[in-house]
């Protein structure tokens, strides 16, 4: 096991670090190497049923903290968070594989999340609502809506946690996580700093397991009539059946599912731009990245171009291991998503895509590949219709606007859309007419702490980030004061 700072290898329950009960653990992977970077414990659900007990127990104490004070301790724990991006991100690369460079970039956007929170936990306002009559008075305000849980994936382990624990947090709840099995070990991170910023035993607790066990975690959650609301991200199946188990204590539930982007290129787009956009858009994090585009639309008359522009861009990303100077590009996390984006592209080839470059295995073995640009992408290929989740950028042409938006909404997900166009008109009324929860407008920067980010159809429910998001943590709740005029 590597020495890392700020790594901790146990569980998180009502402030104290903790192994499983009956001393299990299971190990952490590098990506890069395979090789064992931790071993943390296996917990189930008699761990979880502690944390959930504990969250409840402190949670009187912690909703009934001033807004102000609460805030406080929050925005300590974004400054400590800062303080330590480089021990954050090298735990990130160790244990996700992505290089330092972008592992830097998610601790800053994840810290971004605590700060925004931290500030806007004073700002939660409620209304007086015009009465009926003389005699009575209508409040409304907003409470927090009590424990809550969360689950998070592997392919941002600092960003997800951040992005539900702290709105939870300001919001006066308190918190159980279950990270993701391959990634556990940001999350515990987290928690160190969050210890050392002074939340209280109990407001945050982390329970790990592998990929055993989450079902039985996962039911704990769910089940427990303690918790009040679910936080997830994660993919549609799996969302959808933890939307069922907390359907039996009529559980509120904020679900960051599955996508399948469009990114469209309009003749009159800026095609340097779009190129650029495209490049940073689906080839960070190797592909693995919900928002990432999917389907790459590009018009008639500016296809051959970017096409072309594309695949020498592609070409020059530098794959390696995440801690070695110049990587731009590491492997993907796990065999079986290796295996998925191999398939795809072998689909692809099946049914008549041409590859510009890449389209296999990188020279480097284990699950690392080649960034990947194909041609001539129909709407049959798998391609089109899964989520790739891998560093592979497949092209079809379309015609007119009609048929672009057409082609960019036939699908059941609705997370993100990108288009380029320098026709205003055109932008509104594409803008208007994508079916997703997220529009990128000449640009692929579309995530940060400001804005509400989510996805429509099958691809969610609810939102993180900005003041919606820091609502979802929340319930509103009236009182009628009578006899005001006696």
């Amino acid at each position: 096991m590597q020495e890392v700072p700020l790594m901790k290898t146990q569980g998180y329950v009502d402030g104290r670090w903790c192994g499983s009960d009956d001393g299990r653990t299971f190990g952490v992977t590098n990506p890069a190497t395979g090789e064992t970077i931790a071993d943390v414990p296996r917990m189930g659900a008699s761990e979880t049923r502690r944390a959930i007990e504990a969250a409840d127990k402190a949670l009187p104490a912690w909703r009934s903290l001033p807004a102000k004070d609460r805030g406080k301790i929050v925005r300590r724990w974004y400054e400590l968070i800062v303080e330590r991006t480089d021990d954050l991100a090298r735990i990130m690369t160790l244990e996700q594989g992505k290089p330092l460079a972008e592992a830097r970039g998610e601790i800053a956007l994840g810290a971004a999340y605590v700060e925004w929170n931290a500030e806007e936990a004073k700002r939660v306002y409620g209304d007086v609502i015009p009465t009926l009559g003389s005699d009575r008075r209508m409040v409304v305000v907003k409470a927090p809506i009590g424990v809550c849980v969360g689950i998070t994936p592997w392919n941002f382990p600092h960003a997800m946690v951040t992005r539900k624990a702290s709105p939870a947090l300001a919001a006066g709840c308190t918190f159980v996580l279950k990270p993701a099995e391959a990634t556990p070990l940001s999350a515990l991170a987290l928690a160190a700093l969050a210890e050392e910023a002074g939340f209280p035993p109990g407001v945050f607790n982390i329970v790990t397991g592998d990929e055993s066990d989450a079902p039985e975690i996962g039911r704990e959650m769910t089940a427990n009539p303690i918790v009040r609301k679910l936080g997830f991200t994660g993919s549609t199946q799996v969302g959808k059946l933890l939307m069922e188990q907390c359907a039996a204590t009529v559980k509120k539930v904020s679900l960051e599912l599955g996508g399948n982007a469009p990114f469209i290129v309009f003749d009159d787009a800026d095609v340097d731009a779009a190129v650029s956009g495209a490049l940073a858009a689906k080839f960070r994090n190797a592909g693995q990245v919900c928002i990432s585009p999917n389907r790459l639309y590009v018009q008639a008359g500016v296809h051959d171009a970017f096409v072309a522009k594309l695949g020498e861009r592609v070409a020059k990303i530098r794959v390696g291991n995440g801690l070695e100077d110049g990587s731009q590009m590491g492997p993907l996390i796990e065999e079986q998503g290796f295996s998925k984006v191999l398939a795809h592209v072998e689909d692809a080839r099946k049914r008549g895509a041409k590859v510009v470059t890449g389209g296999s295995p990188h020279k480097l073995g284990g699950t690392f590949f080649d960034p990947t640009v194909l041609t001539g992408v129909t709407a049959d290929m798998l391609i089109s219709n899964e989520e790739t989740f891998g560093p592979v950028a497949g092209i079809a042409s379309f015609d007119t606007e009609a048929n672009a938006i057409a082609m960019a909404n036939d699908t059941v997900f609705g997370l993100a859309g990108y288009f380029y166009t320098r026709d205003i008109g055109r932008a509104w009324r594409v803008a208007e007419a994508l079916e997703t929860g997220m529009v990128g407008i000449n640009t692929p920067l579309i995530a940060n702490e400001a804005m509400p980010f989510g996805g429509i159809k099958q691809s969610g429910i609810g939102r993180e980030g900005s003041k919606y998001g820091l609502e979802e943590w929340m319930e509103i709740r009236y009182f009628c004061f009578g006899g005001i005029d006696k």
